[in-house]
């Protein structure tokens, strides 16, 4: 199993894995002529294409969007992400999926309204992936000049391929989770899904 390799094994093979989605790597290319600060593809696309490929599923099943983090704090207003949205939107015409694309640095203005409860301040798109409800979706990947992958999983990769969900009770509420992961166990009934923590006494 991928997910029982040495981590330094585990990065080429999750390359090679992603690489299966020929809509995953046409995104990240289009999203490398943005030239955005600090951007990451990352979310639902990634773990989910592995998800795929491990359980022998078409790797684009099921994938509802693909998300494009970037994180510029120099200019906070809607429109300059709304900009950016816009350039975004002519860079991917023509792919047959939804691609979304958040300044994270703007995220704690609109989140409790959202969610219900409030986020601090991000101070970068990898504190914004620290913050998925599940570890396991802690996972974003980018494309550097030389042919190179950057890959930020601070949670590691093990449980993106052996299908296990573990709870990451750091930002989004417990009904976020289970919510999600009902969703997902629907898709992918291979999926173990841990119990969100009780709370600390």
């Amino acid at each position: 199993m991928i997910g029982l390799l040495p981590l330094d094994e585990q990065l080429p093979a999750l390359r090679t894995t992603l690489q299966r989605n020929e809509l995953l790597t046409e995104v990240l290319a289009r999203t490398a002529t943005l030239d955005l600060p600090g951007w990451y593809l990352t979310a639902g696309c990634v773990f989910q294409t592995v998800w795929n490929v491990v359980t022998h599923r078409a790797p684009s099943g099921g994938i509802r969007d693909y998300d494009v983090f970037y994180f510029d704090d120099a200019d906070l207003s809607w429109a300059a992400e709304d900009e950016v949205i816009a350039a975004g939107r002519a860079v991917f015409a023509g792919l047959p999926v939804e691609i979304e694309i958040r300044n994270e640095a703007r995220v704690h203005l609109w989140y409790e309204a959202k969610f219900g409860v409030p986020c601090p301040a991000y101070t970068s798109s990898e504190a914004a992936i620290d913050s998925f409800a599940a570890t396991t979706c802690c996972v974003g990947v980018r494309t550097e000049p030389g042919d190179r992958w950057r890959v930020y999983a601070p949670h590691g990769l093990s449980d993106v391929f052996n299908l296990v969900l573990r709870p990451n009770p750091v930002q989004a509420p417990r009904s976020v989770y289970e919510a999600k992961a009902a969703r997902w166990r629907r898709r992918w009934p291979e999926l173990t899904v841990l119990p969100w923590p009780p709370p600390a006494h």
